[in-house]
């Protein structure tokens, strides 16, 4: 994404975040974040610190160097909170920029904190009309004081069930269970990412997902893509993510006027429900009897170049700077 950004449009500064929650000031290099196998990339403590404004200030934001001295990097018009899981597309950062009232892009704080919860997303598209898995949800507590009820509650969805921690992204801590005698190590797994977890029926269909966009002229839909698994269990990581083998994504999916109508509809539906901002992913499976279910919204989706989200855009006609201008400039209506 940082080399996609029209240089010519807007004047960038890379702000990264340590594992330890330092903002730092970061090298304007796109070849020093490549996303593949065999290079995730990590940002590193360089010894700056970034000062974000003060509210009711000016919107000068500055760096501390490593040696104490202090610069000024220019006025901030927008910022691009291109960050995934916790912290970053939970709400928690967006309420930062809110307090600190920095204008942003992307979802904001309710729709975020809603669908990094996989529990309350799937109550927020429920009342909203719109299909989704059925579905327990499990609390650590739950689980430590009765196991046996929690398996008896997974066996009445039947199989195969999907286990997933509530509040993780990219399908990190998510097992497809085909026998029972999979549950305990798939909730342990889960339990390892959060304190709560889902498990899910698996649902028979195409694995749909379609591109939401917040535009000056009004929520758009994409045309949708489609995740075919030619060797793979699930869409997880490393097929969303570092191009493993075992998965095709194909833009746009082959689908009727009908069936295309109703995933776009289905996919402003889901955005609408959970107060959706700027942008989403909303993932769907449509079913043999040609019925939609809805799987989750992302509020934050991958941008990378074989991600699905700027993959529908592309096909749709957006080419992937503009995309980004897109983002930037519904921040900057706001």
């Amino acid at each position: 994404m940082l080399g996609a950004i029209d240089r010519d449009r807007y004047a960038v500064i890379p702000v990264g975040i340590t594992r330890e929650g330092a903002f730092v000031l970061e090298d304007d290099e796109p070849a020093k974040f490549p996303l593949d196998a065999e290079h995730l990339p990590e940002v590193v403590d360089n010894g700056s610190r970034v000062r974000w404004p003060e509210p009711g200030g000016d919107r000068t934001l500055r760096v501390v160097r490593a040696d104490g001295s202090v610069e000024d990097l220019g006025e901030i018009d927008v910022v691009l909170p291109i960050l995934h899981g916790p912290h970053g597309e939970d709400g928690t950062i967006q309420g930062y920029f809110d307090t600190l009232e920095v204008p942003y892009a992307g979802g904001g704080v309710l729709d975020s904190a809603l669908c990094m919860d996989k529990h309350f997303m799937k109550i927020a598209l429920q009342a909203a009309g719109l299909a989704v898995a059925p579905w327990v949800t499990v609390r650590r507590r739950q689980w430590d004081a009765d196991a046996a009820a929690v398996r008896a509650s997974a066996a009445e969805l039947g199989l195969p069930l999907f286990v997933k921690p509530a509040r993780a992204g990219s399908s990190v801590g998510v097992s497809k269970v085909e026998a029972l005698d999979e549950l305990d190590a798939a909730i342990a797994i889960a339990f390892a990412e959060d304190e709560k977890v889902l498990i899910e029926t698996g649902v028979s269909g195409r694995e749909i997902e379609v591109a939401i966009l917040e535009t000056a002229d009004g929520t758009r839909a994409s045309l949708p893509g489609e995740i075919v698994l030619t060797a793979r269990g699930f869409y997880d990581f490393e097929g969303k993510y570092l191009g493993g083998d075992g998965v095709d994504v194909v833009c746009p999916a082959e689908v009727s006027h009908e069936e295309l109508a109703a995933i776009q509809d289905a996919g402003v539906r889901a955005f609408d429900a959970v107060d959706g901002r700027g942008l989403a992913r909303v993932d769907m499976f449509l079913t043999p009897d040609g019925g939609l279910v809805v799987n989750e919204l992302n509020t934050m989706p991958g941008f990378t170049p074989i991600s699905m989200f700027p993959k529908c855009w592309v096909a749709s006609g957006l080419s992937y700077g503009d995309l980004i201008s897109e983002l930037i400039e519904a921040g900057l209506r706001r």
